[in-house]
């Protein structure tokens, strides 16, 4: 099951990738659509249907989401300045790391455990 699931995930993948190469948009609209989420949701209700689990992941996912969203606007900023792709790209994934700690930080304030 395992086998499959990586193979359906990586499917997805290679599908973006061939796409983006001549339309950029389009593979960016189906990059930016939840499959992974939903894939990764029905395998965990498929190995564990527990609502409570559930909610919570998808709740969780939700509040990741959030501070991802960033990276997407500082990797084409640094791009277009000139900065090679690896060191954006590690801008972007940095950046990204702060904010879930810091989503983290302010979840857990709130009474939201992530």
């Amino acid at each position: 099951m395992l086998a499959l699931r990586a193979l359906l995930s990586g499917i997805l993948i290679a599908i973006i990738s061939v796409v983006s190469r001549r339309y950029p948009g389009l593979g960016a609209l189906i990059a930016s659509l939840p499959l992974i989420s939903v894939l990764g949701m029905i395998w965990l209700w498929n190995d564990r249907p527990d609502v409570e689990n559930m909610a919570r992941h998808s709740q969780a996912t939700f509040y990741y989401v959030i501070p991802s969203l960033p990276m997407f606007l500082l990797i084409p900023m640094l791009l277009r300045r000139g900065i090679p792709f690896p060191a954006a790209l590690a801008a972007g994934c940095a950046i990204t790391i702060l904010l879930y700690l810091l989503t983290v930080a302010i979840t857990a304030r709130m009474g939201v455990r992530l």
